[in-house]
């Protein structure tokens, strides 16, 4: 059974770092390509960050790029996302996701990704 489950959320302020954790069940972190979503308070739900197949790649969203990092750990199974610089407009609830293929297209779509997790909260104060 797949799961993700999704933590490290937490209140922080303008300028402050965080890490969040995406704990995968159920299958091989590495054999597929994951991705971090977000919704931001009466936004649609965008894309942040991708990690290909086996971390041979690594996408961002121009708002988060340089500031975020995507990576997966092989032993524990969990992929994360390291957030430097917060800013307010960061503020969202954050989501995991595997994509359901391996093939580095549509990585921004939601319908390329077959599992989701619940969400963690991050909100930024400024």
């Amino acid at each position: 059974q797949v799961q993700l489950v999704e933590s490290g959320g937490s209140l922080v302020q303008a300028g402050d770092s965080l890490r969040l954790s995406c704990a995968a069940s159920g299958f091989t972190l590495s054999e597929y390509a994951m991705a971090w979503w977000r919704q931001a308070p009466g936004k649609e739900r965008e894309f942040v960050a991708h990690i290909a197949y086996r971390g041979t790649n690594r996408n961002y969203a121009d708002s988060v790029k340089g500031r975020f990092t995507i990576s997966g750990d092989d032993a524990d199974n969990t992929l994360y996302l390291q957030m430097n610089r917060l800013k307010p407009e960061d503020t969202a609830i954050y989501y995991c996701a595997r994509k359901s293929s391996v093939l580095a297209t549509g990585i921004s779509r939601e319908y390329n990704y077959d599992y989701w997790g619940k969400g963690t909260l991050v909100t930024v104060s400024s």
